[in-house]
């Protein structure tokens, strides 16, 4: 007989999900669009995001700590209500002097707590699933991402041209605070004490482990690590910099065009998710889904080399980024739950961190350089376009296929 999903436990966990997500999504969608307002720089723009993102690179590491040595539930209680209270105390700053010091600095806030609540969430998956239910609740999650994903861009779209950043930001707040409330009745065991010594001085020691289990144990997991950190070096660059670059910068079309593409872009990631689920345990070589991104970018950067129109560059921008954004929403629950299913549960939030940091670390790194790149290629951007789509053909093949989850 099949077990329930959908047990208190983690509806209370999803619906917390949902709302924590749309909140992320309005926010960052309508500081992306106020930045790149003030500056029309890609450069710029790639500059804070990169900026803003620093903080889940240095602190990934002990918030998995954390995740395996403290309350689970407090913790993501804890960091949702800061990132409320942050959005919230924001809002004055921007009302009386705006520009992009409090953008880059409320960004730079909510990293701070993500980098200590992500691995906490990914951490207590395992707690409340197992076996299949596990790859169906990671497709769930993911799904509900997805959705957050498709409503929130055009949402926010319509609401930041009509209503300006001020009543963004206030949803986006009470989002978090909501979150903060639902989480606080998840019930989830707490961590018995691990070892000598605080929790600075067991970090060293914690990253070992991981680093010893992921070399000597699992090595095919780190060569996923590995993969994954390379696709999220190319696919931050291209989607969460060149996207809104070349909608609004170089193709010239407005916020609502955008917002509306980025709510396709989240149907696309609602499909892969639940692709995911339904066939993931079929398929056998789904690190190759990672070069389907790149056979999705040729024909947006092949429209940009032959100068068509800019509704047709729109078009195939969408299209592309739709296909690309399916199968790597499916690579991501894949991927998820191979490394959850393969690592011990005390372990669990320690890899959890290492996986957010090799991602995280790729990902500033492509958001500076694309925009660099972006910059650079002005009104021809098939020369940043192609090449990266060769690159992410090549990828998977650089690396050894991974064990298919049991």
């Amino acid at each position: 007989m099949k077990q329930r999903l959908f047990t208190r436990d983690f509806t209370l966990l999803a619906l917390g999900q949902a709302f924590s997500l749309a909140g992320n999504y309005a926010l960052r969608f309508a500081l992306s669009m106020y930045v790149l307002e003030l500056t029309g720089s890609a450069g710029v723009f790639a500059g804070i995001l990169a900026l803003a993102m620093a903080p889940t690179v240095l602190l990934s590491p002990l918030g998995g700590a954390l995740a395996d040595r403290c309350d689970r539930r407090r913790l993501m209680a804890g960091m949702d209500a800061a990132s409320g209270l942050a959005v919230l105390l924001a809002l004055p700053f921007f009302r009386s002097a705006g520009g992009v010091l409090p953008a880059g600095a409320l960004l730079f806030a909510l990293s701070v707590l993500g980098a200590f609540e992500s691995p906490v969430v990914q951490a207590c998956l395992p707690q409340l699933l197992s076996g299949e239910r596990l790859l169906r609740g990671n497709s769930v999650v993911n799904q509900i991402q997805a959705l957050a994903g498709l409503v929130t861009p055009f949402l926010g779209g319509l609401a930041y041209a009509g209503l300006g950043l001020g009543p963004v930001l206030l949803a986006a707040g009470l989002c978090f605070l909501l979150t903060a409330g639902l989480e606080c009745f998840i019930r989830l065991p707490v961590p018995g004490p691990r070892g000598g010594g605080g929790l600075l001085s067991g970090l060293g020691r914690d990253l070992r482990e991981s680093l010893r289990f992921l070399r000597r144990e699992e090595p095919g997991l780190l060569r996923l690590l590995l993969l994954a950190a390379g696709a999220s070096f190319f696919v931050s660059g291209t989607a969460a910099v060149g996207f809104p670059h070349l909608v609004r910068n170089v193709l010239g079309l407005s916020a609502e065009l955008y917002g509306a593409s980025e709510s396709v872009l989240g149907a696309a990631a609602v499909l892969g998710a639940l692709a995911a689920g339904i066939f993931g345990p079929r398929l056998k070589r789904w690190e190759r889904l990672v070069g389907a991104f790149g056979l999705a970018l040729l024909p947006a950067g092949a429209g940009f080399a032959a100068r068509l129109g800019p509704t047709a560059l729109y078009l195939l921008l969408t299209c592309g980024l739709f296909a690309g954004q399916f199968v790597c929403s499916m690579f991501s629950v894949l991927a998820l739950s191979h490394i959850q299913q393969r690592t011990p549960e005390h372990l669990t939030g320690k890899v959890m961190a290492l996986t957010m940091t090799l991602s995280t670390c790729a990902q500033p790194l492509g958001q500076l350089l694309y925009g660099q790149f972006f910059d650079l290629a002005g009104s021809a951007p098939e020369y940043v376009l192609l090449p990266t789509a060769a690159a992410l053909c090549l990828l998977p093949r650089a690396l050894p296929t991974p064990k298919p989850t049991a």
